[in-house]
């Protein structure tokens, strides 16, 4: 059942993602000075500019030929599960003072005076090519130093502090700095490279969930697990994805603790993160796939889309109470700071489990999934053929029901399709033998799973497949 697409009201892509209009962006390594320069409104006066502007190495400027993956805020709450196919962007405007962001922490006191572009930066590496969408005008850094090392940076380099907090999954402070005069984000963290206090430097990417558009649960069959023996007792499962209805029947009792990842965004869906819920841990008529496990839902989408610093404040939230499993039922762009966040996690001993993606054979990786430690899971039917719009590709680890299956929803039920909701089956299945053999650890159970997996497609891993169907009754039999 497709879903339909939904567009967040303009006062609240203000609030969440970013603190200043929109700004072409390019993050093209063989730009010259000059090119830079022209690309920027604030400067592209005094650069000697072609009469239209040099935009993106020498084309015309315009609307058509804006860079690809800066993502525009018209575009940027956008969700047709899968992915919208990208709008025109708009042609450069010239930046507004910035407004106060969104933070999941105390927001870091502004820097006094106006913030200008300075002059004479080295850059210590080419611009950067960033790929997928990212937020224009924001960087997510990490610092080594206090708040004063922290302002210092955004003083030298012409930034402006939006957020700050300490990370847990990081091990660092984690700052998400404004860029207010339109340079590109590839330029900016190129410039940062200079400061030794700047660990990592990365864009703030965006990320999409993963839904495509009486009731037995034909999962239970297919993974070999018998209903009425199910059970995650006790288990504690992060789920970070969007708000829920904690007031459905099926989620009664079900959902330990809460955190927003966003307060300040109202509420608009919830039935995604119910449905993943659901499929984890429901009780009742929609009964799920581990029934008696904790689920604690970390909520860090809305209209389907979230950004990176977003995201790792639920990982970090989700740290922090103590569970054995994280369902990520999203997708986005290789992102260095999202991949420290999962081989951290996986390190403290938590299985990582996420949708492999949704937007067909020939798309680029998805992530976190394709991240090493983290169980990548496609999507199959009743009869085990594979959904059409799966990501394919060697990341790709096992195959779970995602397709036509009906979940409860924020408005009672509905029939689901999607890698998000295989992923649920997946972690669902994992509470159970965390159950059974709770000294099992991420690994014996990440082994057991490839070991046992009903092989379909090719014989043996294939990029379709993975190691194929999961059979979780085979799985818990496996020796250690």
């Amino acid at each position: 059942m497709a879903a339909k697409a939904v567009v967040l009201h303009a006062a609240i892509l203000a609030a969440t993602f970013v603190g200043a209009p929109a700004v072409a962006q390019t993050n093209d390594p063989n730009l010259s000075q000059k090119q830079i320069d022209c690309l920027n409104p604030t400067t592209a006066a005094g650069a000697d500019c072609d009469e239209d502007g040099v935009r993106n190495g020498g084309g015309k400027s315009g609307a058509g030929n804006a860079a690809v993956g800066a993502v525009f805020l018209p575009a940027l709450i956008v969700d047709l599960f899968p992915n919208p196919p990208a709008r025109p962007t708009p042609a450069p405007t010239q930046p507004a003072p910035p407004k106060s962001p969104t933070s999941t922490a105390a927001p870091a006191p502004p820097p006094s005076g106006p913030i200008t572009s300075p002059t004479g930066l080295n850059v210590v590496a080419p611009p950067r090519a960033v790929s997928g969408e990212f937020v224009p005008d924001e960087v997510l850094v990490t610092v080594a130093g206090d708040a004063g090392a922290v302002q210092q940076i955004a003083t030298t380099f012409g930034l402006q502090v939006r957020s700050q907090r300490q990370s847990r999954l990081l091990g660092t402070t984690l700052v998400r700095y404004g860029i207010p005069d339109g340079r590109p984000v590839g330029v900016v963290l190129a410039q940062l490279a200079a400061d030794g206090r700047t660990q990592r430097r990365e864009p703030n990417h965006i990320y999409s969930l993963q839904q495509a558009a009486g009731i037995v649960n034909y999962a239970f069959e297919r993974i070999a697990l018998d209903s009425k023996q199910a059970s995650g007792e006790n288990v504690r499962v992060a789920v970070i994805d969007t708000g829920i209805d904690d007031t459905n029947p099926a989620l009664k009792g079900v959902i330990a603790g809460q955190f927003d990842a966003m307060p300040n965004v109202p509420i608009k869906k919830r039935d995604h993160g119910t449905s993943v819920d659901g499929l984890i841990a429901g009780v009742g008529a929609l009964e799920g796939m581990a029934p008696g496990a904790k689920i604690y839902h970390a909520r860090a989408f809305e209209g389907g889309k979230s950004s990176m610093d977003v995201i790792l404040s639920a990982l970090d939230w989700a740290a922090e109470q103590d569970v054995r499993i994280i369902n990520m039922s999203f997708v986005g762009p290789k992102n260095d700071l999202l991949g420290t966040a999962c081989r951290n996690a996986r390190a403290l001993g938590m299985v990582l489990v996420a949708a492999a993606g949704n937007n067909g054979p020939k798309a680029p990786y998805g992530y976190p999934a394709a991240f090493d430690g983290v169980i990548a899971v496609t999507a199959t039917d009743a009869k085990d053929g594979l959904m059409p719009q799966a990501n394919r590709g060697a990341y790709v680890f096992l195959s779970a029901p995602g397709v036509e299956m009906v979940a409860p929803s924020g408005t009672g039920s509905d029939v689901v399709t999607g890698t998000s909701f295989a992923a649920a089956i997946v972690s669902g299945a994992i509470a159970n033998l965390i159950h059974a053999a709770p000294d099992r650890s991420a690994d014996e159970i990440e082994k057991a799973l490839a070991a046992t997996a009903k092989d379909l497609g090719p014989k043996g891993r294939d990029n379709d497949f993975g190691y194929g169907l999961l059979d979780i009754k085979a799985a818990g039999a496996a020796k250690k």
